[in-house]
């Protein structure tokens, strides 16, 4: 290994080649992040070297690259592969040549000549067209690097087929800089100022090269200096080692990139996705999801990259060619279930709707399950068990979301489910899991049974309680149930409702007090339990409005006229069949409520006679959670705005301060409650008053909630610092 602090100058002096493997991720680099701040630097140097030319100057220090040599018969140039510092030599070579093209368009041919050497090899050391550049491209950059670089001045990025990539951006981006600081202080000084920019970034810059010869081993240096896990994504890891191994094993590199892995560079793999608090990209969470159906094991995030050497290495038994070929057909299985959950309208197989369903309840844990079932080691399973194992699996998510038990331990739980799964005879698929799950006692794996279920949704004010994906999902589940979609039965009544697309509506308003008073004998207390309850909520084709929404229910202009004149969903039309000239109430709600948790209860059934007696752990419910608390655990964030609860005090906001102090409308106040109290001039549980976002959805109290889920106080009695109010 050779190490040596270089410049530009001595880097792409001579002539040779850096090639980029094509394993290596595309050119990612930005204008905000990566290139003005670049851009600056030089130009800080260079206006130094401008205002005292013969003055020495300390070089700007850019990093660092690893470069290894590659065997080249000695008629030809010389090569290396770059294994780190892709996207610093690619955006180097394209800074060098935009101001070799602007230098030269200026007039100041001199300087530009010194550039020349610098971004093209002579022409006697080239075979091929490409060979005249310094740095070759991963696959995908290519096209557009060899289109710009290769351009005439002055450049009309307009007219490149590629100026929508990033390679073509950023030379545009350079060049536009370029010309601009060339011609700052009029004609007269365009010689000088191209004098000093050019030997700014020819000489001033500096990289430490890491030169390795052929011999040495590359990969473990990379992963060295990758251990941070901060540069490169788990997809990015594995998809370095998994090549390198190929390399080493005299793989047809190029045809394994191109047939099996190519596909993880397109928008769908490199969308990020939501895990847990953070972003990731789709194709590290399916490597993670993928190696968890592949061990049956607890893999965390953090994790992946490590665990899948040591699985291909020591427990795979099968070339890396052929586990790369079993990644590539899971991967088509993954995106294909991924991709029918997010067809909303017309009908879904069981997977598809499975897919939707986890998705709506923010369970992606669930999805190395599913990997095992349809990828399953002995092959594909019957559809009968893989459905009917679904079924299993959603009543147990779907129950336990009711309910608003832990999901804590889920990653450790679907782990156990895909052994279960992995080792389980194949016609007796379901039953080994509804006995898995049956047989659960402990608080963060069991299967609430009906009387739990029932004893929940009977008084809960779900609307308040559950997210609005999760609440319009069960109501979805209820419709389409009614409508005859139930399994081993053809619905009569034609196509599913669509799917994530139907506003969810209170039947009885919020705002009740003008138009709905209270019966004899009526209370206040009694009737603000029931609004947010599941009996008095529907789904409309589109939101009424406010005066409709609030106004009263019977009447020419009433709400049930409204209702019957929306649409034919039967959340509405088996509800009128009674109340189209009958008064909606209280009596009302509880009925249809039971009916319609009878109905969740035959959707997401449990076994014959199943019951479960749980000891609840013991929490300490006198600890406080403060606003501070939550900012601290990454949960808030000093700035954020709370907007009021919809209703008769809608349109209000507070600004979280850093301190864990809410201001509103100038003044501070010291908790939500407070602050609410302050708008509603009664007393408030603010941390149902106040939202996180204007159209009234997530609740502050669902943010203490997960706060509380992260410290194992799942459970703990809400904080009442005053009682609990509706509008």
């Amino acid at each position: 290994m050779d190490t040596q602090v270089r410049t530009p100058q001595t880097i792409f002096m001579q002539p040779q080649r850096l090639l980029i493997p094509l394993f290596q991720r595309p050119y990612v680099w930005n204008e905000e992040l990566q290139w003005e701040p670049l851009w600056k630097d030089l130009v800080r140097v260079a206006t130094r070297q401008l205002q005292s030319p013969n003055t020495a100057r300390a070089p700007h220090f850019l990093g660092a690259i690893v470069l290894q040599q590659l065997p080249s018969s000695t008629s030809d140039l010389q090569q290396r592969t770059v294994i780190d510092g892709q996207q610093r030599l690619t955006t180097l070579q394209l800074l060098l040549d935009a101001i070799h093209t602007e230098i030269a368009t200026a007039g100041a041919t001199t300087q530009a000549a010194r550039l020349k050497f610098l971004i093209a090899n002579d022409e006697a050391f080239c075979r091929n067209q490409e060979d005249r550049f310094k740095v070759w491209p991963t696959n995908r950059d290519r096209p557009a690097f060899y289109e710009v670089m290769g351009a005439s001045a002055p450049v009309d990025y307009q007219k490149l087929e590629y100026r929508a990539s990033r390679i073509v951006k950023a030379h545009q981006y350079f060049s536009q800089q370029c010309r601009a600081w060339l011609h700052a202080e009029g004609p007269d000084k365009i010689a000088a100022r191209a004098e000093a920019i050019e030997r700014s970034a020819r000489e001033l810059l500096q990289i430490v090269v890491i030169d390795l010869s052929a011999q040495e081993n590359a990969q473990e240096i990379f992963e060295t200096l990758n251990a941070r896990g901060a540069v490169l994504t788990a997809a990015d890891l594995i998809k370095n080692f998994v090549f390198q191994r190929l390399h080493e094993q005299k793989a047809n590199v190029e045809e394994a990139y191109n047939k099996y892995w190519a596909q993880f560079e397109t928008a769908f793999w490199e969308e990020e996705v939501n895990v847990g608090r953070v972003r990731i990209p789709r194709s590290s969470v399916f490597l993670n999801h993928w190696l968890v159906a592949r061990t049956g094991e607890e893999v965390v995030a953090r994790e992946v990259f490590s665990r899948f050497k040591e699985y291909a290495d020591h427990q795979s038994g099968h070339p890396m060619l052929d586990l790369l070929k079993e990644i590539h057909r899971a991967a088509t299985i993954y995106r294909e279930f991924t991709e029918k959950a997010q067809v909303l309208d017309g009908p879904l197989d069981r997977v598809g709707l499975f897919v939707y369903r986890v998705k709506a309840l923010e369970s992606e844990v669930i999805k190395p399950v599913l990997l095992a079932l349809l990828d399953h080691k002995s092959g594909p399973l019957p559809q009968k068990q893989i459905d009917t194992t679904l079924d299993v699996l959603e009543s147990w998510l779907t129950r336990r979301m009711l309910i608003r038990a832990t999901a804590k331990s889920y990653n450790k739980i679907m782990a156990e489910v895909v052994s279960v799964i992995r080792n389980a005879p194949i016609d007796q698929m379901d039953e080994t899991v509804r006995r898995f799950f049956s047989s659960q006692r402990s608080e963060v794996a069991y299967w609430p049974d009906d009387e739990e279920v029932r004893r929940e949704l009977e008084t809960s004010p779900v609307y308040r309680k559950l997210s609005r994906a999760r609440l319009r999902m069960v109501l979805e589940a209820i419709e389409d149930h009614w409508r005859g979609w139930i399994p081993g039965q053809v619905s009569a009544a034609g196509m599913r409702i669509r799917r994530e697309s139907y506003a969810i509506e209170h039947l009885m308003p919020q705002a009740w007090n003008k138009h709905w008073p209270l019966p004899p004998g009526g209370s206040e207390a009694d009737r603000d339990a029931h609004i947010h309850r599941l009996g008095n909520l529907t789904l409309l084709t589109k939101k009424l409005n406010s005066t409709v929404s609030n106004g009263p229910w019977l009447g020419a202009a009433g709400k049930a006229r409204h209702l019957q004149e929306k649409d034919v969903v039967l959340l509405n039309s088996k509800l009128l069949k009674e109340y189209a000239s009958k008064q909606w109430d209280e009596a009302g709600i509880d009925t249809r409520t039971k009916q319609m948790f009878d109905t969740i209860l035959a959707i997401w059934p449990v076994p014959p006679d199943h019951r479960v007696k749980i000891e609840h752990e013991q929490l300490d419910t006198s600890i406080t959670v403060e606003i501070a608390d939550l900012i601290a655990a990454g949960l808030l964030a000093p700035g954020q705005v709370l907007y009021s609860q919809p209703g008769k005090y809608g349109g209000r906001s507070g600004r979280i301060l850093s301190n864990g102090r809410i201001d509103v409308e100038g003044k501070v106040f010291e908790s939500p409650s407070s602050a609410a109290v302050h708008i509603r001039q009664k007393p408030t549980n603010g941390w149902d008053f106040w939202r996180l976002d204007p159209s009234g959805g997530r609740p502050l109290n669902e943010v203490r909630a997960e706060y509380l889920r992260v410290v194992s106080l799942e459970g703990a009695e809400e904080e009442d610092d005053v009682p609990a109010e509706s509008d």
